[in-house]
């Protein structure tokens, strides 16, 4: 079976469907299979998602998607930093 990514707005309406089913008498398992997913990924992006409003789930995967390219970004330039001490101290 494929992979399937899920954006983070429809995992938050995934844990709210669940959360609405579960509050319904079913069990966590039978709702996640229902959702279509795992127990243990709801209980992941229950800790991960829990009480976050689309909005914010939106926010929050743009900033971590920023924050991966800056972190790319520094250790880009630290190499070349590195780089141009080693050529200017005669190391190469």
């Amino acid at each position: 079976m494929p992979k399937k990514r899920f954006s983070a707005e429809q995992i938050v309406t995934l844990l709210r469907q669940i959360e609405v089913a579960m509050g319904q008498g079913k069990s966590a398992l039978i709702a996640c299979r229902e959702a279509g997913i795992s127990e243990q990924t709801y209980y992941r992006w229950r800790k991960e998602y829990g009480g976050l409003q689309l909005e914010q789930a939106k926010r929050m995967k743009e900033l971590e998607k920023e924050n991966t390219r800056l972190k790319r970004l520094v250790a880009d330039l630290s190499l070349e930093k590195q780089v141009l001490k080693d050529i200017a101290s005669g190391n190469l």
